[in-house]
């Protein structure tokens, strides 16, 4: 199917994983060469009581650190094409797999639903592979990342299981006055509307594109890292000017890890912090906006499915997820 479709699909749902499931490990973005960090992501497989399949790429690469587009294709695509496969999951993020997006057989995909799970770099597929096919895909964790208690807990519930998430919000602290993760809301009030986003980068790397993010009425979500104040502005500053903040029903701005400025260089003047930055480019928006979640580059992290009904409750801090992602 070519990329020129431009009326969005009907949502198709993946089927739930299950204990003993075959999940099929693939490496879009930057390759994991370290036979060390290989192991840690098949131990993550067994873990949660499923099989690994690895793609014929992912561990024949040596001290490369992208295989070729060729390479990663035919890895995604033999993984939705294996009838004992049942989840495609990746093993980390990184850079590359926008290079991946015009090349994708779409008709594949849709045919052979599979859950499919990563962020950050991950967020490029995500948002072509549910453009163009209707698949409910999931951004969440890769398997190198950190799985705490909170990230373990609604990642199992995501995947393994059909009910709704319900109401998502940051993990509880022990420590009141200062949270691990601090919630704020920027715009009060309720938005409701199918969920959309990923990483913020990658979301307006996207723009002017035959994958590029539709946002109108619909739950935005997205996040990124170490990013400068300015840098962020410069991306919702594209973002206005594309229309697509203003269109949303509501929007979710997770933590930025790293996002303050860098070393001081007297030559370059830029005074905005991270959230002067957010509460000046969201000053025009009249949608619900919540900043602090824990989505994406946190350890604590949670993973949502892209397409289904949600609401946003700014006032609150909580996001629920009021469709089943999976059947």
């Amino acid at each position: 199917m070519r990329a020129e479709k431009s009326k969005q699909p009907d949502l198709i749902k993946p089927r739930v994983l299950r204990p003993g499931d075959v999940v099929g490990i693939i490496s879009p973005s930057t390759q994991v060469t370290d036979p060390d960090r290989q192991q840690l992501a098949l131990k993550t497989v067994e873990y949660f009581g499923l099989k690994a399949k690895w793609a014929k790429n992912v561990k024949a690469q040596h001290a490369r650190t992208v295989a070729t587009v060729a390479e990663r294709l035919d890895d995604l695509h033999a993984m939705f094409q294996d009838p004992e496969v049942k989840g495609v999951v990746c093993i980390r993020g990184g850079y590359g797999s926008g290079q991946l997006l015009a090349g994708i057989d779409y008709d594949l995909i849709r045919r052979n639903p599979k859950i499919f799970l990563g962020y950050s770099d991950i967020t490029a597929m995500h948002l072509a592979i549910h453009k163009m096919t209707g698949l409910v895909t999931f951004h969440g964790p890769v398997l190198l990342s950190e799985f705490t208690p909170y990230t373990e807990d609604c990642f199992r519930r995501a995947l393994f299981q059909t009910a709704p998430l319900g109401d998502l919000t940051n993990p509880p602290s022990g420590n009141r006055l200062r949270p691990a993760h601090n919630l704020r809301t920027i715009h009060p009030g309720t938005a409701r509307g199918r969920l959309i986003g990923g990483n913020l980068t990658l979301v307006t790397s996207l723009m002017g594109t035959p994958y590029e993010i539709e946002t109108r009425e619909r739950i935005f979500f997205t996040e990124d890292v170490g990013e400068e104040p300015y840098r962020i502005d410069r991306m919702l500053t594209q973002m206005l000017l594309a229309g697509k903040l203003q269109k949303a029903a509501g929007i979710v701005f997770g933590e930025c890890l790293d996002c303050g400025p860098s070393d001081y260089k007297p030559s370059f003047a830029w005074d905005m912090t991270f959230g002067e930055v957010l509460d000046d480019r969201f000053m025009s928006v009249q949608a619900p906006v919540l900043s602090g979640l824990t989505i994406g580059h946190t350890n604590d992290q949670l993973t949502l499915p892209l397409g289904v009904m949600a609401t946003l409750n700014a006032n609150k801090g909580v996001l629920t997820v009021e469709e089943s992602a999976t059947v």
